[in-house]
């Protein structure tokens, strides 16, 4: 059983930056498989955006594809380091209500880890283990 998110994280996170169209950031979801993307500025983090960001902040506001990432994004994050516990991620993630942490050094994102990833690791056969694990749901 994994001790730390560095070993459950997934590496090398898709990332865009912040001055991107909001479409770069959605051809990123489509090519890694994933619904979410670090936003970054001159190479750090400023930043995440979601799919569901794409969906309530663009598309249902009735905006352009090539809206800037920044003007989208959740610029506020909550981030931890690759010593992180398990247990201490998970604890992050309930008090702040969030689905996914980068992983940082020295500000730069090494990895990003999910509410799906913390699933498999503490219980493999719950329900939401097994939808995390399905093909095409990372």
């Amino acid at each position: 059983m994994a001790d730390t998110v560095a070993e459950v994280m997934t590496s090398h996170p898709a990332a865009v930056e912040a001055d991107q169209p909001v479409s770069a950031a959605a051809a990123l979801m489509r090519d890694h498989d994933t619904g979410a993307v670090i936003v970054n500025e001159n190479g750090r983090i400023q930043g995440i955006i979601t799919d569901r960001d794409i969906a309530v902040r663009v598309v249902a506001a009735e905006k352009s594809p090539q809206t800037p990432v920044r003007e989208a994004c959740s610029p506020y994050v909550e981030a931890i380091d690759p010593d992180t516990t398990i247990d201490q991620a998970v604890r992050i993630m309930r008090s702040h209500a969030v689905r996914r942490l980068p992983v940082l050094e020295d500000g730069r994102a090494v990895g990003i880890v999910s509410l799906g990833d913390l699933a498999l690791e503490r219980d493999p056969h719950s329900a939401l283990a097994d939808i995390s694990a399905a093909e095409g749901n990372q």
